[in-house]
């Protein structure tokens, strides 16, 4: 059984015992396991996989596969459209496409590598209306590669993603040989495993995670003896649910019925434009603001902010779709207590009224602590004292960290494509400026600023080449 350990006086106890201790192979068990392909992509999963792996934003991900959808001029075909519609629900795909797919892959990969007839499983959630096809090539022969020069960047990593997925779902399993170590010591129990790949199949084409660990194990057997290279004791934390990035925000509204296809993006995109909540690298936060509103929103219309709201309106319109319900009875059930609620909400709450946050940068035509705003290209500092005075400055957020020029704040700006970088608020009479993240910590071997680098702390001066863990990101 897995032992408990509860202190670190029992974790030094059990390292002695198994310091010197002499490790033998007690069991290793051997077989086999599959990768199905993945299913083709709805617009949820698109826009997951588009965030995940691309960095795309939902609304950027909308936009570019909607100029693939309407047509791109290709070398040699003409003006033709690509993908076939971008908002969708279903994963069923049409018999000639099927068809066109399967010839494709008997011809570029080999016939073992075709998966068997498939029929596509009707989806189990009751909110999928299945009215349009997948998201899929509307020309399987146009591989990506072949048409890379007549696409932009971003128009070609998001066609070459949905058409692998496409070709990927047609194509057979992978298959992995699998195997299982008990290795025993000194009254102790380890278990060890690992994978090999013995038929890539789907993976010939698409790759879930780029990123995937190997774990693959040497041959070996009950005889083979074992030499004890390292102890090593981590502790782990449960740790607290993570904050929202926009894929699984699609996720968490998919799964709940919230919405169709065509509102994801835009829904997000309301969010962030009026503050509710703030995007930070890919996280979402909430903002004081939205705390505020989702606060009142919860006191004065409890019944329509429920999450479960939107999910049964759906169901009743689909219900008038079908001719089952009447819309009027749909509204005189409806309208009454929103009416009354609404009534209700413009006499009783207030306005609401977020205090701008106050800074230590001191306006220096009046003296008042300056406060951050917010403006129509993002924050920057103004005078509480308008419109007497009307100074304004750019804002820049400060890291933490002093110049080593100068002694100054260095802070994050931008540059006029976007482009993120850090620098001496002293500038122009200070002239710092680097890529990375500069830290506090300084190069022992030449004295120079140590910049971040992943998880490593590197000297700014190549020719020193100084590098060292950086802890504090491993903590985080």
């Amino acid at each position: 059984e897995k032992m408990e350990i509860s202190s670190r006086e029992e974790i030094e106890e059990i390292k002695k015992k198994l310091k010197n201790a002499d490790y033998k192979i007690s069991g290793i068990k051997r077989g086999e396991r599959v990768k199905n392909p993945p299913i083709p992509f709805t617009t949820s999963t698109l826009q997951q996989e588009c965030s995940r792996r691309l960095n795309f934003a939902t609304r950027k991900t909308m936009q570019i596969a909607q100029q693939l959808y309407e047509g791109v001029t290709v070398k040699g075909h003409g003006t033709i459209g690509l993908i076939t519609y971008l908002r969708t629900d279903s994963t069923r795909i049409s018999d000639e496409a099927d068809a066109a797919c399967r010839d494709y892959i008997a011809e570029n990969y080999g016939e073992d590598n075709l998966i068997g007839p498939k029929k596509e499983k009707k989806a189990d959630n009751k909110h999928v209306q299945d009215a349009h096809e997948a998201i899929r090539p509307t020309y399987v022969e146009l591989s990506p590669v072949e048409i890379k020069e007549s696409l932009t960047r971003d128009q070609y990593r998001l066609y070459r993603l949905i058409w692998q997925r496409f070709v990927a779902s047609r194509m057979s399993a992978a298959k992995y040989e699998t195997v299982s170590i008990k290795i025993d010591g000194n009254g102790y129990r380890f278990t060890s495993a690992g994978s090999k790949l013995v038929f890539p199949g789907f993976l010939n084409v698409y790759q879930e995670d780029e990123k995937e660990k190997k774990t693959n194990i040497p041959n070996i057997d009950e005889n083979t003896k074992l030499q004890l290279s390292d102890l090593i004791d981590e502790q782990h934390f449960t740790q607290a649910p993570a904050h929202y990035t926009e894929a699984s925000l699609v996720r968490e509204l998919e799964e709940l019925g919230i919405g169709r296809p065509s509102t994801y993006a835009p829904t997000i995109t309301t969010l962030i434009s009026r503050r509710y909540v703030v995007k930070e690298k890919k996280n979402l936060f909430l903002s004081d603001l939205g705390r505020i509103v989702n606060e009142i929103m919860l006191k004065a219309f409890p019944s329509i902010v429920d999450v479960n709201f939107t999910a049964t309106m759906e169901t009743l319109l689909d219900s008038v779709a079908e001719g089952n319900v009447e819309w009027k009875t749909v509204l005189r059930n409806f309208y009454p207590d929103l009416k009354i609620a609404v009534e209700n909400a413009e006499e009783v709450l207030e306005k609401i009224e977020i205090h701008d946050e106050e800074t230590d940068v001191v306006c220096e035509l009046c003296g008042k602590n300056m406060v951050i705003k917010y403006g129509p290209h993002g924050k920057f500092l103004a005078c509480p004292g308008f419109p007497e005075c009307r100074n304004t400055k750019p804002y820049f957020e400060k890291i933490g960290v002093k110049c080593p020029k100068c002694g100054g704040e260095i802070v994050i700006k931008k540059t006029k494509k976007g482009r993120r970088y850090y620098g001496c608020i002293n500038n122009p009479e200070c002239d710092l400026m680097t890529w990375q993240k500069p830290s506090n910590e300084k190069c022992p071997k030449c004295g120079k600023m140590l910049i971040e680098k992943g998880k490593k702390l590197v000297c700014e001066d190549l020719e020193c080449g100084f590098i060292k863990d950086n802890l504090q990101v491993e903590k985080k």
